[in-house]
Parts: C-alpha cells; sequence; structure tokens
C-alpha cells in the first residue's frame, strides 16, 4: 500500500509525531519496519510506558513545534501497569483536544488507537488515513 500523495501543487507531507508504548504498541510498529510494510517517513516515534502518561501539554507542544499531527498508538485494554489505562489514555486526549482548541488547533490532527505488538498492518493503515487526512488539513501552521 502506497502511502497518499501530497496535495495538488505542493510539496506538503504531513510531519506526524507518534506516541508508542514500550511494551505494546512498539512492537507492533517495530513489526511493520521489519515487514517492509510502507507508512510516511515523516512519522516520528516516541516511546513512553503507558499511554496513559502522556501529558497533554507534550501533544500541545508537538503542535507549537510544528507537527502536523499527533497520534498516541495506546496500550488498549493490554496495558501491563494499569487496569484503567484506557480510561486514563481516553482523558489525556480530551484533555490534550481541549488545550489544541484553545491554540487553534484542529482537533482531527490528534488520534488516538489501541495497537498491539502484532498489529502491525493496523498500524500502516491508521498512518496512511491519517496522512490523508492532514494532507486535506493542510500544515498545522495553517489551522
Amino acid at each position: 500500500m502506497a502511502p497518499p500523495a501530497p496535495t495538488a501543487g505542493t510539496n506538503f507531507s504531513p510531519k506526524i509525531l507518534v506516541f508508542s508504548t514500550n511494551n505494546i504498541s512498539d512492537p507492533g510498529i517495530d513489526l511493520a519496519g521489519s515487514s517492509h510494510l510502507h507508512y510516511s517517513p515523516r512519522a516520528m516515534t516516541i516511546a513512553v510506558p503507558c499511554s496513559s502518561g502522556i501529558a497533554p501539554e507534550w501533544i500541545a507542544y508537538a503542535f507549537d513545534q510544528g507537527f502536523d499531527g499527533v497520534f498516541i498508538a495506546s496500550d488498549g485494554e493490554e496495558c501491563s501497569y494499569l487496569t484503567d489505562c484506557s480510561e486514563r489514555s481516553a482523558k489525556v486526549f480530551e484533555r490534550a483536544q481541549a488545550m489544541m482548541a484553545e491554540k487553534g488547533y484542529a482537533p482531527e490532527r490528534l488520534k488516538m488507537a489501541a495497537i498491539c505488538s502484532v498489529c502491525a498492518e493496523p498500524f500502516v493503515k491508521y498512518m496512511h488515513e491519517f496522512d490523508a487526512q492532514l494532507l486535506e488539513l493542510g500544515p498545522v501552521r495553517a489551522a
């Protein structure tokens, strides 16, 4: 599956920050790479222990620094640290979207999905869909 082409007449290629989790989503993302599944080379990954520990301020800061989208590859129900990880991660997501609204960033620039250790293909699919959506939205500075 090829990544979406840039918008006609531009060289815009969305820059995406991916928060992944050490034990759950990171192995799935690594599997995408080792399986030679292609997604945007402008997607950059930061590993964290648990998706519920992401500070909403980090997400807002990413947009301030020029990232066009942020994707949280959450633990879902498989978190090895917290039984209520999904609920806590959802609250992080909501707080981050509120901060984004205050700064004028479109809420569609933040996505979250549970990615497991064998979810290489679903991760790549999410990245293609998110990349296409961000192409339509344009660069973050236009928000």
